[in-house]
């Protein structure tokens, strides 16, 4: 059964899937060295490949006034990016989750959300929520009230825009 043609054979084929392999290896070292400078003297990295993730980027416009933001914020689009904020606060009035309930928020004065625990960084914020206030606060949290629970920022201007005017509306 083992003759020499046999052998022959088998040396024959497990030399050319060798040969197939180390091409293949070549190639995909020659298209990842196309794509990426290598170096170690600090070269700068560039990405070989975006991906795509279907976000969309926030483009900052220099010199556009917080009226005209918040102005172009849309309820309906709103609704949906609250679905972000479900995890820790609700729309009930009276009824807090883990952050205070956001009914009637818009207008309402800070940390005067019924039978919730502030932290005392929101806590000793004087004045009501404007919808500037809440802006500045859903865009950087930790810098508007430094030692505030709340960590999440809606970090799109137009998301932040649309859901000040979500909240804004279920309030009458």
């Amino acid at each position: 059964m083992f003759d020499t043609m046999t052998l022959t054979k088998i040396t024959g084929a497990f030399c050319g899937a060798l040969l197939v392999f180390l091409l293949g290896k070549y190639a995909a070292e020659t298209v990842y060295k196309a794509s990426v400078p290598h170096g170690d003297h600090g070269e700068e990295v560039v990405q070989g490949y975006i991906i795509d993730t279907g976000a969309e980027e926030e483009v900052v416009e220099e010199g556009v006034p917080i009226e005209v933001i918040l102005a172009a914020g849309e309820a309906s689009k709103g609704e949906r990016v609250f679905n972000k904020c479900r995890a820790c606060h609700l729309l009930d009035a009276g009824e807090n989750g883990v952050g205070p309930y956001l009914y009637g928020v818009v207008g309402r004065e800070k940390g005067a959300a019924v039978d919730y625990a502030y932290t005392a960084a929101l806590g000793d914020l004087e004045g009501a929520w404007s919808p500037e206030n809440i802006y500045a606060f859903l865009e950087n949290p930790g810098a508007y009230a430094p030692g505030t629970a709340m960590s999440y920022a809606l970090k799109n201007s137009a998301e932040r825009a649309d859901v000040i005017a979500y909240l804004d509306s279920l309030d009458d």
